[in-house]
């Protein structure tokens, strides 16, 4: 192998730069040409593609989004798009590609596997939603960006006497607010995988304002069965004691520079999904599973997302008291 391609596809998330940084200089350190190509798969099959030196990912590794840019690609679902993608890869004398992105970007990553195209994929979701590793990139930053403005907002909250509804990601998956709710003290945290009526919220929060409590939280995913504006309406006619306030974070948690934590996944996975393609490797995702770097087939991965551990969610009501 003398050439391998490089693409981020989907969501971005923070960290991205920093697993592009330690794909090419990795690749470079083994003799690989490095390609990176463009707007994730849309790029591939159009062909958006160049060099990449290690001056390339100089000063990168600190800055969120993806120097790659990223989209969302309906014609690489098809059969024929597919074909294009494998027929520019061979055009620019691609042997291997490593794909950074979530669940869509992995399957696409299963499909060029299929056809007979080395590939290793690295989980980057804010939503923690991938199997086969603890953490994805992106997803740490995302949780501490959350934490912060529930933090600012409690602030608020309690000089007024408020109860504070604050809107995090997560369309399919709950571990951000879930998450963001045990380390932020909130007392009620709605996420899709349960259901609460509204009028529990309201329980909740009356008996939190007759306990004397001067502020109250509740953190709900953007896919809680709940919306947010519903619940924050059907609060106010029920006259909980606290006025009611709504903050809908949405894409500010995409932004911001990675953390610590994140600029190191990402490094590790990002050089590791190099060397498993310079070994021969394929069809694969290097992930974090414990304190190593490990492989879990793409198959595996794609085929179901990850469970969110509900004990979380019975220490968040506990905690909450």
């Amino acid at each position: 192998m003398k050439r391998i391609g490089v693409l981020t596809s989907g969501g971005d998330s923070p960290g991205m730069n920093a697993c592009i940084r330690a794909v090419v200089r990795t690749g470079l350190g083994l003799g690989l040409e490095i390609m990176g190509i463009k707007h994730g798969y849309n790029g591939l099959i159009a062909g958006e593609m160049e060099p990449m030196g290690a001056r390339s990912v100089g000063g990168i590794i600190q800055r969120a989004g993806t120097i790659l840019q990223t989209a969302r690609c309906e014609e690489f679902k098809t059969t024929q798009g597919g074909r294009r993608a494998l027929r520019k890869l061979n055009e620019y004398g691609i042997e291997g590609l490593v794909v950074i992105g979530g669940g869509g970007s992995l399957k696409g990553a299963l499909e060029l596997h299929k056809m007979g195209f080395p590939v290793v994929g690295v989980p980057a979701s804010i939503d923690n939603d991938i199997c086969g590793t603890d953490m994805s990139i992106g997803t740490d930053t995302a949780l501490n960006t959350a934490l912060d403005a529930i933090d600012k907002i409690k602030e608020t909250g309690s000089s007024h006497g408020r109860a504070f509804l604050v809107e995090v990601m997560g369309r399919n998956y709950g571990y951000l607010a879930l998450m963001a709710a045990i380390a932020g003290g909130a007392e009620v945290v709605l996420i899709p995988e349960k259901k609460i009526a509204m009028e529990e919220v309201a329980k909740i929060l009356k008996q939190a304002y007759i306990k004397g409590k001067a502020h109250a939280l509740v953190v709900i995913a953007e896919g809680a069965k709940c919306k947010t504006l519903e619940v924050a309406a059907y609060l106010q006619k029920e006259e909980v004691g606290f006025e009611v306030r709504t903050t809908i974070l949405g894409h500010v948690q995409r932004g911001g520079s990675p953390s610590a934590f994140d600029r190191l996944l990402a490094t590790r996975l990002g050089a590791s999904a190099v060397q498993k393609l310079a070994q021969g490797v394929s069809g694969v995702i290097v992930g974090l599973i414990g304190n190593k770097i490990e492989t879990t087939s793409l198959e595996r991965v794609t085929e179901r997302r990850k469970e969110l551990d509900i004990t979380f969610y019975d220490m968040a009501d506990v905690l909450a008291k």
